[in-house]
């Protein structure tokens, strides 16, 4: 399956690395590195996720590295990944679009 990635994840992975870069650089290469490894894996198994607590949606998951879940939905032939939060943050109802 494609994995297409929203403009509102990519910037999450950028705020996440400039937090993580701030105490340790490599450690947010790393950060980025398993995120983006973890977001690769859903190609193969894109329903391995769990269906997240703020939806009733089937299709919208998320997997979780390290203290972030990845938000996704899945579709017939594409994986979109909508956003990236650390799990003590509330999700606005805007990441899931």
């Amino acid at each position: 399956m494609k994995i297409i990635w929203s403009l509102l994840a990519v910037e999450r992975m950028e705020n996440i690395f400039e937090y993580i870069q701030k105490e340790n650089i490599t450690a947010a290469y790393e950060m980025i590195d398993r995120i983006i490894i973890k977001v690769e894996s859903l190609s193969d198994f894109p329903s391995r996720g769990r269906k997240i607590p703020e939806s009733n949606s089937e299709n919208i998951r998320e997997v979780f590295e390290g203290e972030y879940r990845i938000i996704y939905r899945i579709s017939s032939r594409r994986i979109f990944i909508l956003s990236i939060r650390n799990f003590k943050q509330l999700l606005p109802d805007k990441d899931l679009k």
